[in-house]
């Protein structure tokens, strides 16, 4: 089996751990292509033929798959110079509510005979929302988190006013995305998987009271059906622990297939 070039970019609490298995465990068929992060000083235990310095020159290292996991202005500024040359993943889903970006990478990615591989991350039943998407009549994620865990700084919101638990936005995915850039990816591979971005209710709560941090999907289907998913975890930072068995897991699926354009992995 032909091992496969994984190209980071981000170093991270998530990259960091994948780069780690990814450097450790041969078994997974996986070899570091490059590595590159905003602040280099972060790298300083990655080896330098590893280090890239600027991200444009990605392609030197004929990566298989470049992965994203540092922030959606990347998506923004490198994601189509990407798709022209090889697959990649996004972990920042929230950048595809940019409607003009969403059409532009479906299309780059299917002109070029390449992938856009959306993670599944903190959403379990991506699968299931994808294949019966014609059939909601509505659906509605609900996310819950410690104040602590969640990022304000675009919202608006001061978490020091929260005493009790409260809703601090109830909308549309693509509002949410934009308030909430850092934390609500999953919600953005919901609304990509079911009903769209503006179609797909989103709602944040942040509960001093809260332990870990929440996700619940509730979609009700035309023909009467009802599909609900509820994941608790702890918190850490703006993630939690399962997504970095998850974001491994989507990376060894993405390097398996063969399909082009946005796929969900």
């Amino acid at each position: 089996m032909q091992r496969k070039r994984v190209g980071l970019i981000g170093f991270g609490f998530i990259a960091g751990f994948i780069y780690n298995e990814i450097t450790t465990r041969p078994e997974l068929g996986l070899d570091i292509a490059f590595v590159w992060n905003r602040s280099p000083e972060r790298m300083k235990d990655v080896p330098s033929d590893l280090i890239l310095e600027d991200l444009s020159d990605f392609a030197s290292t004929s990566p298989d798959l470049v992965v994203e996991m540092s922030h959606p202005d990347i998506s923004r500024n490198y994601a189509k110079a990407i798709l022209q040359k090889t697959n990649y993943m996004m972990l920042s889903v929230t950048a595809m509510a940019d409607p003009q970006l969403e059409a532009e990478l479906k299309e780059t990615a299917e002109a070029n005979g390449t992938t856009l591989f959306i993670p599944h991350g903190a959403m379990v039943g991506v699968d299931n929302l994808n294949e019966a998407r014609d059939n909601w009549a509505d659906v509605t994620i609900t996310f819950k988190k410690p104040p602590a865990n969640v990022d304000l700084s675009e919202s608006g919101t001061d978490a020091a006013e929260a005493g009790s638990a409260q809703v601090i936005y109830d909308g549309s995915v693509r509002g949410a995305a934009a308030k909430f850039p850092r934390n609500v990816n999953s919600m953005a591979t919901c609304a990509l998987a079911s009903l769209g971005f503006d179609q797909t209710r989103g709602i944040m709560i942040i509960d001093p009271n809260a332990t870990a941090m929440s996700a619940e999907v509730v979609a009700n289907g035309k023909d009467g059906s009802l599909l609900e998913i509820r994941k608790a975890e702890p918190a850490v930072g703006v993630s939690s622990p399962g997504m970095l068995t998850s974001q491994l897991g989507s990376i060894q699926r993405a390097v398996a297939g063969a399909n082009t354009g946005l796929v969900f992995v």
